[in-house]
Formats: C-alpha cells, structure tokens, sequence
C-alpha cells in the first residue's frame, strides 16, 4: 500500500513539471525535510519569542538585541562568504574544499575578536560596563562560534538535508532551552549573552565533528573556493552592515524600548521569508550542477510564480497579524502597524531566488553590482529617515530598498 501511494504521488510531480518547470521530485524529497526542519525551528524560536515577551521587560530585551546586532556585525571579519563558497564547491564534488573553509575562517576570525576587543575599549572608556562586558566575552568567543558552523554548508552542499535538519533542529532547541533557563532563573543580561555565545558555540563544535567523520569526505579541493568565498565576504560588507544597521540606530537614537517593538514586529515576516527562503537552499545545489545556458531560460518565469505566492502571503498577514499579536504577544500590541507594513519585506524572498541564481554560477560581476548598490541605499535612507520618522524612517527605508533590489534582479537577469 506504501509503495503504491508512493509510485502515485512520483508520478504527480513529474505530471506537474510540464507546469512548474522544475525537478518536483526533488522538491518534494528535500523540502520534506527541510520543511519539518523549518517547522520545528519556528517552534522552537517562536516559543522563545513567546517567553521573552512574557519574562523579559523591553528595556533589556532591547539591549540584548544591540548587542546580537554587533556580534552578527563583527562575524563579517570571519570571511563570512566562505560558507557559501564551500556549499557552492561542494555541491560539484569538491568536498575537501569544506576542511579547507574551516580552517580559513577559523584563522580570519582573529580579527573579529580584535575588533570585538577594540568596540568593548570604547564602552569601556565610557563607563558603559552594561555594554562592555558582553561584547568583551564575544571577543573571546567568535573565531570558534563562526568558523565551526560550516557543517551546515557542507550537508546542505552534499544534500544531506535530513542530518542537516535533525543537527540544526537539535542545536537550536538545545540553545533555545539553555536561553530560556537562564532568563527564568536570573533575567540578567550578561548571562543571557554569555549563554547564547556559549551553548551555540559548544554545538556548532560538536556538530562539525559529528558530520566530518560520520560522513566520508573527498580530498578533492577547488582553487576557486576561497578567492570566491573571499570576493563574497567583501560584498557581504555593506549588506552585513544594512542588515543591522537598524537596531543599531535605533537603540542608539530612540532606545532599546522601542527597539524591542521593531524586534517583535520583524519576528513574523521574518519567519516568513526564512520558510520561503526553503526553496533557495535546494535550489542552489541544482542550479550549482546546472549549464548556465539550460537554467536562465526557466528563472524568470518561476520568479513571477513567487511573486504571486508572495502577494497572497502579504495579504493574509495583514489581515491576520492583530490577532496573531493580541493571542501571543498582548504586550508588544504596539508592534502591530509596524508588522503589517513590514510584511512587504516578503518581497524579498523572489529576489533572494534570483540571486540564487547568480550566486550558484559564480557571476562575481553582478553579484558584487547587487551587494553594493542595494545596501548603500539602504543605510543612506535609514541615516537620514531615522532622523524625521523614527522606526518608521528604518522601516522605510527597508520597503523602498527591497523594491530597489527587485528591479535591479531583473535588470541585471536579462543583461547575464
């Protein structure tokens, strides 16, 4: 009966490729698992956002945010292309290139502890010991926190997705459960800080052993891996840096109070687009091993699809979202507007498919026009809105920069 119903549902995917245009089989195999994983991963972390809402007063939580803000930022000094670069060589046999990724970014991560020392000095130099003391533990902490979690570009490049998600799924509940005892027993913030950097570090160790000898690796290495993971880091910059910008200035301009009600209001479009972003992550192996010539012709009309699915998404969020809020985050009630207007971030999931594509054929050309020219608008509106309109400047400038970077895609699609 197992067989039949499986022969069956094989044969309704590849019925609807003659539609979809795309390997279904394989969608549905990988995104089975990549599905339960992300399902158990908003659980987790939906639980968590749950409990600090309840537990946590705003003021804290919104300090707590500021400094993950900073440690995110830091981590680009880690080379953090290369763990894309490693997929991306692994994905066309090159496993070696994974031990080789490691062991760069371990040795790069030097400089994200010395400029974590150097952010610390600063507070330091102005009594901010609230500051200082957390961002001085990452110091400590980072090579190793960023190096070790490229296991997951190598199980994701060798399309192991089912021990990339029970390894993923595992860790952040571990982490999840460590942040959640510790703020029920203490509330403080040096602990919550301490035991985040720490469990994940612990796990992401524990885990890139698990994978490198439980799987057999090839001695087979790119010399590309690395000059591209490099090239990827530098235009990682700037987008790094929009990409945290915003608590950043916020925290600093407005405080951490309504910093924590942009967090909650992020917290649902953010999700969603991690689950859309699925797609991404099994479409990259197969466009890696793809001919460049065999895949452009089938991107366009997919993005168009995704965003008709977006479209549909964003609608249903915004009628749902008061109530979403009401049911599970009565105190943060006051992120609501903020959260139906930042739904149109869903947006950009279609983009990230198309830079999916350029990313996968090593196009170093566009991908450095694209991790430029998007990013720089985006800071320069956020400097200067934030100024006039507060969250609503950031949020903005977030919304007008994704619709930038949609056009900018398709442009640079039709010109490759």
């Amino acid at each position: 009966m197992i067989n039949f119903f499986k022969k069956k549902s094989i044969a309704a995917l590849k019925w609807s490729e003659q539609y979809t245009k795309t390997d279904m089989v394989y969608l549905a195999k990988g995104g089975f698992w990549l599905g339960l994983g992300k399902i158990l991963s908003l659980a987790i972390s939906f639980a968590l956002s749950v409990i600090f809402a309840k537990y946590w007063n705003p003021t804290d939580y919104g300090t707590y945010k500021y400094i993950l803000s900073w440690i995110g930022l830091l981590g680009i000094f880690s080379l953090s292309g290369i763990d894309a670069a490693v997929l991306q060589s692994v994905a066309r046999g090159f496993e070696g290139s994974f031990i080789k990724g490691f062991k760069t970014k371990l040795k790069w991560g030097v400089l994200s502890s010395l400029a974590a020392c150097g952010l610390s000095g600063y507070y330091l130099l102005h009594q901010n010991y609230r500051l200082a003391i957390p961002i001085l533990i990452s110091a400590a902490i980072l090579p190793f926190f960023n190096a070790f979690g490229i296991y997951n570009s190598f199980l994701n490049g060798k399309k192991i997705f089912n021990y990339q998600i029970k390894y993923s799924s595992l860790s952040q509940f571990i982490y999840s459960l460590s942040l959640i005892i510790v703020l029920l027993l203490t509330k403080n913030l040096f602990w919550m800080i301490a035991t985040y950097l720490i469990s994940r570090t612990a796990l992401n160790i524990f885990f890139y052993w698990r994978a490198k000898n439980k799987f057999k690796i090839n001695d087979l290495e790119s010399p590309e891996t690395i000059p591209y993971g490099k090239n990827l880091t530098i235009m990682n910059v700037i987008s790094t840096i929009a990409g945290q910008i915003d608590q950043i200035l916020l925290f600093t301009i407005i405080g951490p109070t309504q910093l924590a009600i942009y967090s909650f209001a992020l917290v649902g479009p953010e999700k969603i687009k991690e689950i859309l972003k699925l797609l991404n992550t099994l479409a990259f192996p197969k466009f890696s091993a793809k001919e460049k010539e065999l895949l452009k012709p089938a991107i366009i009309p997919k993005f168009w699809l995704l965003m008709i699915l977006s479209v549909i998404i964003i609608i249903v969020y915004i009628i749902l979202a008061p109530f979403f809020y009401k049911l599970f985050f009565p105190q943060y009630m006051a992120s609501v507007p903020y959260t139906r207007f930042l739904s149109l971030i869903i947006f950009g999931f279609p983009v990230s498919f198309l830079f999916t594509y350029f990313q996968a054929k090593i196009m170093t050309k566009y991908l450095y026009i694209i991790k430029i020219i998007q990013p720089i608008i985006q800071i320069l509106l956020m400097v200067i809105l934030v100024k006039f309109y507060g969250v609503w400047g950031i949020m903005s400038a977030i919304i007008i920069s994704t619709f930038l970077s949609l056009i900018l895609h398709l442009i640079l699609i039709k010109k490759s």
